[in-house]
């Protein structure tokens, strides 16, 4: 029976991309040794990275005056990192969700951080609207897609202020003007590669305002320096994005897949707003997540959640169970995930609510 895999993360990848990190365990660009054993400093390595790069900015379209790191930590270190190169007294975050709500705690420690909105009286079911930027702030700071409640922020917005963003999530699965941002950052196990790098696109002209003296491994100058080798960078995760990014492209870009994440969520909304036995957990179709979409019974079948889900899980739907802190059930479309899975699921909510 075939496994379709809907888990939030680490999560899917392209079929290229784990053939091809396959063949690089066994021999890397053909040195006879293995990605997992292979020095970052070798003539091989050197130019893995700088292709990745270049893919980066080619995919994004990202404008000069930016910089490309890869770094360790994941995601959650950027939420010290960010305010620490950036924040001299004051930062502004919208708070959508988990991981905003804790960039917001650790933006605390380093200033005056201010939250300007927050969905959170409705379980953040939904994105804020007209809030107010501070135009003191240095920076603002939003979460663009959030996995555990299924909501997304799917358009650039105008900011009077640097712009920073936290797109772990939803980084390379549509457009993203990169000049309205001053930095953008993300774990990579979602849309990118293995869990254990971390993506940064940075403003150059956005560091070295603050004041505070910066520890050399958590300042963004010393590894654009460093040309992320200031230390050791997560070798494979790095060489696998490589391969996810070149499968992208050979699909056609961005806007290509974002048409493909596009048709496949349609299909899953569709069929939970035409199924009596479910209910979406987000009203409102301009916040809905394409990457994340949430869901729980209806109020009068919620007794059936758990028969649902042995039930979907013995047809092969896997990692559709929602977060642990919101319950109901989540189906994670990352852009590796082919359309047949999405049609499957749906085929397997038809058949159950058939049987009752």
């Amino acid at each position: 029976m075939k496994k379709h895999n809907f888990y939030a993360g680490p999560s899917i990848l392209p079929q290229y991309t784990i053939e091809k990190s396959i063949e690089g365990i066994k021999d890397f660009a053909g040195t006879g040794l293995s990605i997992l054993e292979i020095s970052h400093r070798s003539k091989e390595f050197v130019a893995c990275m700088n292709d990745t790069i270049a893919l980066f900015r080619e995919l994004l379209g990202i404008p000069e005056g930016y910089k490309v790191l890869f770094l360790g930590g994941g995601a959650s270190m950027q939420f010290c990192m960010v305010p620490m190169n950036l924040m001299e007294k004051k930062a502004a975050y919208l708070n959508t969700g988990e991981w905003a709500g804790k960039a917001l705690k650790e933006a605390k420690l380093f200033g005056e951080a201010v939250e300007v909105a927050s969905s959170k009286e409705k379980l953040f079911n939904y994105i804020p609207k007209n809030y107010t930027v501070p135009a003191d702030a240095d920076y603002f700071h939003i979460t663009t897609n959030n996995t555990i409640y299924g909501t997304e922020i799917k358009k650039d917005i105008d900011c009077s202020v640097p712009l920073v963003a936290d797109m772990s999530s939803d980084i390379f699965s549509r457009p993203v003007d990169i000049s309205k941002y001053a930095l953008i950052y993300g774990g990579a196990q979602k849309n990118l590669a293995p869990a254990g790098v971390t993506f940064v696109i940075v403003k150059e002209s956005v560091l070295g305002k603050v004041t505070r003296p910066l520890p050399s491994m958590l300042d963004y100058r010393v590894h654009i320096k460093g040309e992320s080798m200031f230390n050791t960078p997560p070798v494979f995760a790095v060489f696998a994005a490589q391969q996810t990014l070149r499968w992208l492209k050979e699909l056609g870009g961005v806007k290509a897949i974002q048409k493909k994440n596009i048709e496949k969520a349609a299909v899953l909304y569709n069929e939970i707003d035409r199924n009596k036995l479910f209910r979406a957990t987000i009203a409102d179709p301009e916040d809905r997540s394409l990457m994340n979409i949430c869901w729980v019974m209806s109020d009068n079948y919620k007794e059936l959640e758990k028969p649902f889900a042995d039930f979907a899980k013995s047809k092969g739907m896997l990692g559709i169970e929602g977060h642990r802190s919101v319950g109901g059930f989540r189906a994670s479309t990352y852009n590796a995930l082919p359309q047949e899975s999405v049609e499957a699921l749906v085929s397997v909510m038809k058949e159950f609510e058939s049987k009752n």
